[in-house]
């Protein structure tokens, strides 16, 4: 039996995008939580805990996006003609977001509020249609003769606009458990006292999430609801539920690290309902990922520079973290 270089080449870009999501999600969280926090040193600090290593992050985007595009082309050509709108917002985001975060520290005191401003703004649009994109995809799309043949405004859903609320709140949720791990004094205390409320409205979001989906789509009912399905489903609202109610307790007891890791574990779980939602499909609802797939000899080709690049790309991002390790020194300037 050879090897399935889809499988391999689907493994990649999952562990792409999740990397994605947790390293440029508490990131982007930083930038929704500017507007619970007009104290100017305090922004500075805040901002200072990624000042070192935001750069990199945007990495693993491009390595999704890059492995999608040469392993799965017709993904690649349908996921972009559906979702041109949301990605194109997402990307001048993400531009906005970048150019801000280099100007304010340059900036003169008069033209500080306008970065921030722009800061904000660039990190609300970002992560906004990166949830309006999830929701879409969730959705699923029309595809004729290997093209997608759906609706202008496809993304354009009640559900696809409260999947980006959710992901709003679960960026800030990141954010805000990453601000608790690497600050202390007054900033900590006032992280932890928001990370509470971003909690439990994430929380209702995921339920609203989880009962909205299955009774707009029978394949996904009939997939989460149907033995042995339901055996692998399961344990995932179990351990949401578990992981939630330990990020209490260690709220509770002010902790600065395990706020952070089990914010880690929500996404994770969060991202595994997902998998078991449209595994094997590529492009819901019916598309496999055998069916999207370029030719072996493809996949194959940019599996000997992948296997090379990302031991670099991992190696560079755990060494980035590892010297900027530990709480932000409020004296020092990282930037």
């Amino acid at each position: 039996m050879g090897i399935d270089t889809s499988i391999i080449w689907f493994t990649i870009i999952v562990f792409s995008t999740l990397m994605y999501i947790v390293m440029d999600g508490f990131d982007l969280g930083i930038g929704i939580l500017f507007p619970f926090n007009k104290d100017a040193g305090e922004r500075d600090l805040m901002v200072n805990t990624v000042a070192p290593v935001w750069d990199g992050n945007e990495t693993w985007l491009v390595l999704g996006g890059a492995a999608l595009y040469g392993a799965f082309p017709l993904a690649y050509a349908v996921i972009l003609d559906a979702l041109s709108v949301p990605l194109t917002l997402m990307l001048i985001g993400l531009i906005f977001r970048g150019v801000a975060f280099e100007f304010r520290f340059k900036a003169t005191e008069e033209h500080r509020a306008f970065w921030d401003k722009s800061f904000i703004v660039g990190s609300f649009l970002a992560t906004f249609s990166q949830g309006v994109a999830l929701g879409t995809f969730i959705n699923g799309f029309e595809v004729t003769n290997r093209a997608y043949s759906g609706p202008e405004l496809l993304w354009l859903t009640p559900f696809s606009l409260f999947c980006g609320l959710g992901l709003v709140v679960a960026y800030a949720l990141l954010g805000s458990t990453w601000l608790i791990m690497k600050t202390e004094n007054e900033l900590h205390r006032k992280m932890t006292a928001i990370t509470k409320p971003l909690l439990l409205v994430l929380l209702a979001i995921i339920a609203i999430v989880s009962v909205w989906t299955p009774l707009e789509h029978a394949d996904i009912m009939h997939r989460w609801f149907t033995l042995p399905n339901l055996f692998w489903f399961l344990p995932v609202p179990v351990l949401v539920l578990l992981a939630s109610m330990a990020l209490l307790r260690a709220l509770k007891r002010h902790a600065h690290y395990s706020p952070f890791l089990l914010t880690l574990a929500l996404v994770f779980l969060g991202f595994t309902g997902l998998g078991i939602s449209v595994w094997p499909n590529i492009i819901p609802p019916h598309i496999t990922i055998w069916m999207a797939a370029s030719p072996p000899q493809s996949q194959g080709f940019m599996l000997v520079g992948g296997l090379l690049i990302i031991p670099v790309i991992l190696a560079y991002t755990f060494w980035s973290y590892y010297v900027f390790r530990g709480k932000i020194n409020p004296n020092e300037h990282y930037h």
